[in-house]
C-alpha cells in the first residue's frame, strides 16, 4: 500500500515518467510476465534511483502560489485579540477570508468596501462605534493592511484557479481522483500515475508536434486493465477518457463526468475572457507580442481544450452528442513565439490551419454566456471555409484514437530546449542562456 500511496501523490507532482515507472514496477513485481517488464523497464532503468548521478535538474511539482503568511505575520501584531490562522492554513483563502472578516469587525470595516478615501472612519465614527481611544495613525495602519490582504487574497485566488486549470491543461482530471477510487485496484492506478506522469512533460521548444502522452508503456499498463475484472475504469476516465474507457461506465458516471467537464468550462471561460479583454492578441497570427500574458493564456487555452475534448468525448459515450448541433464551442488556439513562427515559415510550414477557424467562429466566453451562437454547423462550415476536416482534428467529435508512440527518455530542459546533462541545464538555467534576458556570466 505504500507504494500505492507514493503512486497516488505522484498525481499531483511533475515526477519523470521513469521515476513513476520505477515504482510501478516494484509495485508489480512478480506479476509482470517477460514481456511486459521489458517494455516497463525501458521507462524504469532511467530511473534516478538507477543512475550514478542520481539529480535532475527540472522541478518535481508545479508552482504553488504563495499565500499571505507575510501579511498575516503584520496582522497578528496589529490585531492581537483577533485568532489569526496558521501559516499553513494562509494559503486556503477560506481561511484568509474568515480572518479578514474577523478583524474588519475589530475595525468596523465592512468587508470589501476599502476605498480609502469614501469607506474610512472619521474621527467623529470612530467615537461612534467604540474605537474612540485608537488613533488616526493606528486606524489607517489598520484599515491599510486589511486592504492589502483583500487585494491579494484575490490574486490568490486567481493564482490558485490558474494552477488547478494548468493542471488539468496537462493531466486532465487526474488530480480529482481520490485515494480510495485510485487504490482500489493497482493496475489502473499503475496505468493513470504513469499516464500522469507522461501528460505532465513539459514542452520541448520545436516546430514540430510534441511527444504525446500515450506511449507503448502506457499501452502495455492499459492492456493489464483490460484483461482485469477488477479494473476502475471509473478513475481511469479521469485521465484517458476514450470511447472504449468511457463505454465500461454505466450512465450515472457518465452523467457525473460531464458535469465536472463543463463546470471547468465554464469556469476556465471566465479567466479567459479576463486575460482577453486586457491583451492585444491578434486571433489572426495568435503571434505573441510584448507585453502579451502569454503563460495565463496558453496554460488557460490548454486547459479549455482538455476540457472540451473531454466533455465532447462524453457526450458521445452518452449517446447525446445532438447538444453539439446547438452548442458547440470551438476550440481556443495558443499564443506562438515569434521565432517559431519564423521558424515554422523558413521549413517550409505556416500557421496552424486551426488558427483560421478559431478566428472565424465566436469567443468561447461568449458562446457560453448565451452572447453568440457556435453550433455544430456553423463549426463544420467554417472548417470547410479553410481546409480544416473538423472530425480528424477534434473539432465537432472526438479524435481518432492514437497510436502508442516508442518511449523516449525525458530530456532535460532549459527553457524548453534540450541538453545533455543536470549539470549543464543548472548552468545554463542559472546563467539566463535561452530566457530571452541577458546572460548571467560567471565571475571567478
Amino acid at each position: 500500500m505504500a507504494l500505492l500511496d507514493d503512486l497516488y501523490s505522484s498525481l499531483a507532482l511533475r515526477l519523470r515518467p521513469e521515476e513513476v515507472a520505477e515504482l510501478v514496477r516494484q509495485e508489480l513485481a512478480g506479476s509482470l510476465d517477460r514481456r511486459e517488464a521489458r517494455v516497463l523497464n525501458q521507462a524504469a532503468h532511467g530511473a534516478l534511483t538507477r543512475q550514478s548521478w542520481g539529480v535532475s535538474s527540472m522541478a518535481t511539482e508545479f508552482a504553488r502560489p504563495v499565500g499571505l503568511a507575510n501579511q498575516m505575520h503584520t496582522a497578528r501584531q496589529l490585531f492581537p485579540t483577533t485568532a489569526a490562522p496558521t501559516d499553513a492554513e494562509c494559503d486556503d483563502p477560506r481561511a484568509v477570508t474568515a480572518y479578514i472578516v474577523t478583524a474588519s469587525r475589530a475595525i468596523a470595516k465592512t468587508p470589501r468596501e476599502s476605498d480609502f478615501k469614501a469607506d474610512r472612519l472619521n474621527r467623529e465614527g470612530r467615537a461612534g462605534v467604540g474605537l474612540g481611544e485608537l488613533s488616526k495613525r493606528q486606524y489607517n495602519k489598520r484599515f491599510r493592511l486589511l486592504l492589502r490582504m483583500e487585494r491579494k487574497l484575490a490574486t490568490l485566488e486567481r493564482e490558485i484557479r490558474k494552477r488547478e486549470y494548468t493542471l488539468v491543461s496537462k493531466s486532465r482530471l487526474a488530480t480529482r481522483i481520490s485515494r480510495d477510487d485510485f487504490v482500489a485496484d493497482r493496475d489502473s492506478a499503475c496505468f493513470i500515475a504513469y499516464l500522469t506522469a507522461r501528460a505532465n512533460l513539459r514542452s520541448v521548444f520545436t516546430n514540430g508536434p510534441q511527444a504525446r502522452a500515450y506511449d507503448d508503456v502506457a499501452e502495455m499498463l492499459l492492456d493489464r486493465c483490460r484483461g482485469s475484472a477488477t479494473a476502475n475504469w471509473w478513475a481511469v476516465a479521469h485521465v484517458h477518457p476514450t470511447a472504449e474507457v468511457l463505454g465500461h461506465l454505466p450512465h450515472e458516471y457518465l452523467g457525473r463526468l460531464l458535469a465536472a467537464w463543463f463546470g471547468l468550462l465554464t469556469g476556465i471561460s471566465g479567466l479567459l475572457r479576463e486575460v482577453w479583454e486586457k491583451s492585444r492578441f491578434d486571433r489572426a497570427t495568435m503571434i505573441v507580442r510584448r507585453g502579451d500574458d502569454s503563460t495565463t493564456w496558453n496554460a488557460t487555452a490548454g486547459a479549455w481544450n482538455k476540457a472540451r475534448e473531454g466533455w465532447i468525448e462524453v457526450l458521445h459515450a452518452a449517446g447525446m452528442d445532438d447538444t453539439l448541433d446547438h452548442l458547440c464551442p470551438g476550440k481556443v488556439l495558443r499564443l506562438m513565439a515569434a521565432d517559431v513562427a519564423a521558424w515554422h515559415r523558413a521549413s517550409g510550414g505556416g500557421l496552424e490551419p486551426d488558427t483560421a477557424v478559431w478566428a472565424d467562429l465566436p469567443p468561447p466566453w461568449e458562446v457560453l454566456d448565451g452572447s453568440a451562437s457556435c453550433t455544430r454547423p456553423e463549426v463544420e462550415a467554417a472548417c470547410r471555409r479553410h481546409g480544416v476536416d473538423p472530425s480528424k482534428k477534434g473539432w465537432t467529435q472526438p479524435r481518432p484514437d492514437r497510436v502508442a508512440e516508442p518511449f523516449r527518455p525525458t530530456p532535460e530542459l532549459v527553457h524548453g530546449v534540450e541538453v545533455g546533462h543536470p549539470g549543464l541545464a543548472l548552468l545554463l538555467r542559472k546563467m539566463g542562456v535561452f530566457s530571452g534576458k541577458k546572460l548571467k556570466l560567471p565571475t571567478s
